[in-house]
């Protein structure tokens, strides 16, 4: 006979049976209030991190009309309707020997109402050698636009509609008050071929004060930009940079990128270099440039340690017109400027663009850095056309241009040395670059000096002129020893 043993669990089940059965009733008690209230099983935490975050300020939310969102959506909501599409009809360039007739080309950028009887703001870029002007609103209104005025040295234009509608404007905000870090929004209207009007993209102001940098032979002479990590993308030019108060803080002008499209380096105009120049664009149709009369140059270590200067900032003064603005309130030869009317200086191209931005007759301080000693002095800016105007006819210089392989040269003189805040070298200006010349596909851009060709020092108009005829009808390469815009020296070949 086979004795089975008893299981030990069941002889615990015997044990405790009462016990189980009434854990097992509970468990369904609790499985069906689980059931009779959806399955809610998330915990109070997670279900108040929202108003946690409003609280603490973790993130940027607020809370309007009982519900939580981004602050950008007020902001949005209460400009959207000012940016309006700019479509520019012109003719297409083409270098003289490929002339067979008119063909007309359309771009499209952005722009945005500034006040209410129909003034917009833009790039000058975006309606350069426009015949027409097409400007689209939020509403679906198509209206034929007048160009008031233009000023491709800061990149901005104002355009004028006669609105049949009750338009939205976007008020000025204070750019000099930005920092870096501080929230920004820009609209536009980013690849206009695919429709995408009124993209809004956000980011922070990266980076203020940008200059120098080579947007093309058609680029602005006069650089501050506001750079920042909102995208901007082609056809987004023109539109407005916001801060959270919905101030337009900047316009968006240009991006830096490899491939064509954002990478998160955009770049926009001050809305206060934009302020300074736009009443005289509405008044006159062009910009009055200030003018000081000073030779300038970058500052070095050794000069910044020779005054006593905390950092390598400021600029030096390389030369002083006689008489000038900067002669009459006792500017020296090798005086560091780091301030000019209560703003900091760094360098030349600051420089050239907050004296550009007075008007004459305007007093100002100048602080400047003379045998370590800081001081202020006070200078009345003059007109920059008057006293071009003014010059004898000894001081006028070559101004008398050359086409050559692409690019329109003139003879570089001490006078656009100093017009353009740069130091001035013996050589040929490149005043402009065609595009899809051999000079563009050389990389040659606007503001090259060169200094020789083919080993032949070319200080003047008529020296490279007579190179020039040298090598006409041959079919070869050019070799180009050039100072670039941004003082680096360098070779270039050009294929002819």
């Amino acid at each position: 006979m086979i004795n089975h043993r008893q299981s030990p669990y069941r002889a615990f089940f015997r044990r405790h049976r009462a016990s189980l059965l009434a854990a097992a009733a509970g468990f369904c008690v609790i499985l069906g209030i689980l059931f009779a209230s959806q399955l809610d099983l998330s915990p109070p935490a997670v279900a108040e991190a929202p108003l946690n975050l409003v609280q603490t300020g973790l993130y940027p939310v607020v809370e309007r009309d009982g519900r939580i969102e981004s602050p950008f959506v007020a902001v949005v909501e209460s400009v959207q309707d000012a940016v309006v599409n700019v479509s520019a009809r012109s003719r297409e360039e083409r270098m003289p020997w490929w002339f067979y007739g008119p063909n007309y080309v359309t771009s499209s950028g952005s722009g945005f109402f500034f006040r209410k009887d129909g003034y917009i703001l833009t790039n000058s870029h975006v309606v350069q050698d426009a015949v027409k002007l097409t400007v689209a609103t939020a509403s679906g209104y198509k209206y034929e636009a007048e160009l008031v005025g233009s000023d491709p040295m800061t990149d901005i234009a104002v355009l004028k509609i006669e609105p049949e509608e009750e338009v939205t404007v976007i008020p000025f905000g204070d750019s000099d008050a930005l920092k870096v870090g501080d929230w920004a929004i820009a609209i536009g209207n980013p690849f206009p071929q695919q429709g995408l009007d009124r993209t809004v993209t956000v980011g922070v102001i990266s980076a203020k004060g940008r200059s120098n940098l080579d947007f093309g032979p058609e680029g602005p002479v006069y650089q501050n930009y506001i750079q920042t990590d909102a995208s901007i993308n082609p056809g987004n030019s023109g539109g407005p940079l916001l801060n959270l108060r919905g101030e337009c803080i900047g316009v968006n002008a240009a991006i830096s990128t490899p491939s064509g499209g954002s990478v998160g380096i955009g770049f926009a105009i001050p809305i206060n270099m934009a302020r300074a120049v736009v009443p005289d664009l509405i008044a006159q149709g062009k910009p009055q440039r200030g003018w000081l009369g000073v030779g300038l140059s970058s500052v070095t270590e050794r000069d910044a340690k020779r005054q006593g200067l905390d950092a390598v900032k400021g600029v030096k003064i390389d030369s002083v017109v006689a008489n000038s603005p900067a002669d009459k309130a006792g500017i020296k030869p090798g005086d560091i400027v780091v301030g000019v009317n209560s703003q900091t200086v760094d360098n030349a191209s600051q420089l050239s663009v907050l004296v550009s931005t007075i008007h004459e007759g305007t007093t100002v301080p100048i602080e400047i850095v003379r045998d370590s000693k800081h001081m202020t002095l006070s200078a009345t800016i003059g007109d920059r056309e008057t006293y071009l105007a003014s010059r004898p006819a000894s001081d006028d210089g070559d101004f008398r241009a050359l086409d050559w392989m692409g690019m329109q040269l003139m003879s570089f003189t001490p006078e656009v040395a100093r017009a353009l805040g740069v130091e001035f070298v013996e050589g040929v200006f490149v005043r402009r670059v065609y595009s899809g010349s051999p000079a563009d596909r050389a990389s040659i851009v606007k503001g090259t000096v060169i200094l020789q060709v083919n080993k032949q020092t070319t200080q003047s108009l008529d020296e490279i002129t007579a190179v020039a005829r040298q090598l006409e009808g041959r079919s070869e390469r050019v070799a180009l020893i050039v100072q670039e815009p941004d003082g680096t020296v360098a070779r270039k070949v050009i294929r002819q």
